[in-house]
C-alpha cells in the first residue's frame, strides 16, 4: 500500500511541479506532511541536504522520502514517479518533433536557434573570462596568473591540431584547467 502511496504521491509533483526544484519545494511539502510521511523539521532538513547532493532537488527528495517510507523499492518507485511525467512529455515532443522536422517552418526555426544558442553561450563564456581576468571586486585590474592560464587553456584549444596533429578532448582539456586552477590558486 506505502508504494502506491509514494507512486501518487510523486506522480503528483512530477506533474503539477512547473518552474523549477524551488517552485515545487511547497508542492513536496504539502505531499510529504498531509500523507504523513516525514515532520516540517525533517523535511527542512532534508531540502537543505537536497541542496547539497549533485541532481535535481525533486528526484533526491523524493529518493530520500521513498527510501524513508518503503526502503529501495520505496526510492525506486517515488523516484520514478516524480520523473514519470517529464519522460512522457519529452517522448512526445519527440514524436511531433520528429514528424515535424522536415517541414520547412520547423526547419527554419531550429536553423535560427542555432546561433543564437551559440551567441548566448559565448557570451556568458566571454563575460566569466574577462570577470576571471580582470576583475578583482569592483575595480578592473587585471589577474595576470587567470590571464596566463586562460591564454595557456585557449592555445591548447586552439593549437592542439596542428602541434598535436590531432584536436584536444574536451574532457583532457577540463582536466588540465583543473590541475592547473589547484597548483596555482
Amino acid at each position: 500500500m506505502i508504494y502506491l502511496e509514494l507512486f501518487l504521491g510523486f506522480l503528483r509533483v512530477g506533474c503539477f511541479a512547473f518552474g523549477g526544484a524551488y517552485s515545487a519545494i511547497p508542492l513536496i511539502r504539502d505531499v510529504v506532511i498531509s500523507a504523513g510521511w516525514l515532520t516540517d523539521d525533517a523535511l527542512t532538513d532534508m531540502i537543505a541536504v537536497s541542496e547539497s547532493t549533485p541532481g535535481p532537488i525533486m528526484i533526491n527528495l523524493a529518493t530520500y522520502v521513498g527510501s524513508v517510507k518503503g526502503g529501495f523499492l520505496g526510492s525506486a518507485v517515488a523516484t520514478f514517479a516524480v520523473v514519470l511525467p517529464s519522460f512522457v512529455i519529452i517522448l512526445l515532443v519527440m514524436v511531433i518533433f520528429r514528424r515535424l522536422m522536415h517541414e520547412p517552418c520547423v526547419k527554419a526555426v531550429i536553423d535560427g536557434l542555432i546561433p543564437c544558442v551559440i551567441g548566448i553561450i559565448s557570451a556568458v563564456g566571454g563575460y566569466m573570462m574577462l570577470r576571471c581576468c580582470f576583475a578583482t571586486g569592483t575595480d578592473w585590474t587585471p589577474d595576470f596568473k587567470a590571464l596566463l592560464l586562460t591564454l595557456f587553456l585557449a592555445f591548447l584549444m586552439f593549437g592542439s591540431k596542428p602541434v598535436f596533429r590531432r584536436k584536444m578532448s574536451p574532457i583532457t582539456l577540463i582536466l588540465v584547467s583543473a590541475v592547473l586552477g589547484i597548483v596555482f590558486y
